[in-house]
């Protein structure tokens, strides 16, 4: 399987592109930096590096890249200093899954290509009725009024959500929910829930980046699981 892998220079897009080198697949990753990559994925014949940033790629680059991709996976996010979050620019993530579904669609594949994003618990499923007290949705619009990732992460998944929905001709789409993420350096055992089992606000649980990695690599590899879980926002936590 070949699969684009957006943001993948980041904590938890290079361990996903290590779990899917290991089960052996042709991976496209987009990066702005290629020299800051590990050296091994430079020798890797099965790894093609793009340099660009992925928002000044134009649609018809973008469906050349995507043509022959059966998974994308998007680990795009914002970073935390203070031009990263409040500067330009502040939609990265929708606009670039926006682009990519764009460019898919464009291609008309024989078979649904499968997008993976990742987002965070935080952000609801609009979908479903998923219980979340008064107190905490008063947070999250604040958040929302006053930290621009949070707006974007949420945009990027209703863009999935609403606009390409659950009866798209040409992408199936899930959206994966970690809760506070940690640094760990092995995959260990966690649990999925459809929707989150704590409060991401007053209680929030803990996600490995390599947990994240591992559950969206499965994802992709794997086609029960994916029955499973597509056109869903699962939310994942360590055990």
């Amino acid at each position: 399987m070949t699969i684009l892998v957006a943001g993948a220079s980041g904590a938890t897009g290079s361990k996903l592109v290590n779990q899917l080198l290991t089960l052996d697949h042709q991976v496209k990753i987009i990066v702005r930096s290629p020299e800051k990559l590990p050296d091994s994925w430079k020798t890797n014949s099965n790894l093609t590096i793009i340099q660009a940033s992925i928002l000044e790629i134009n649609q018809t680059e973008m469906q050349k890249i995507t043509a022959d991709c059966q998974a994308v996976a998007s680990c795009l996010g914002h970073n935390p200093t203070i031009k990263g979050i409040f500067g330009e620019p502040r939609k990265l993530v929708r606009d670039a899954v926006q682009k990519i579904c764009k460019a898919v669609e464009a291609n008309k594949p024989d078979q649904k290509v499968k997008f993976v994003l990742m987002n965070t618990v935080g952000n609801s499923n609009r979908d479903i009725s998923e219980p979340i007290s008064f107190a905490q949705k008063m947070v999250v619009g604040l958040i929302r009024l006053t930290v621009p990732p949070h707006a974007d992460n949420e945009q990027a998944a209703d863009y999935l959500r609403v606009h390409v929905g659950q009866t798209n001709s040409y992408i199936e789409w899930a959206v994966v929910r970690p809760d506070t993420l940690t640094i760990e350096e092995e995959v260990s055992t966690y649990k999925t829930h459809a929707s989150p089992i704590r409060s991401a606000i007053f209680n929030a649980g803990k996600t490995s980046r390599i947990n994240v990695a591992h559950f969206m690599a499965s994802l992709i590899n794997d086609k029960q699981l994916w029955a499973k879980w597509k056109g869903q926002m699962p939310v994942v936590y360590n055990s």
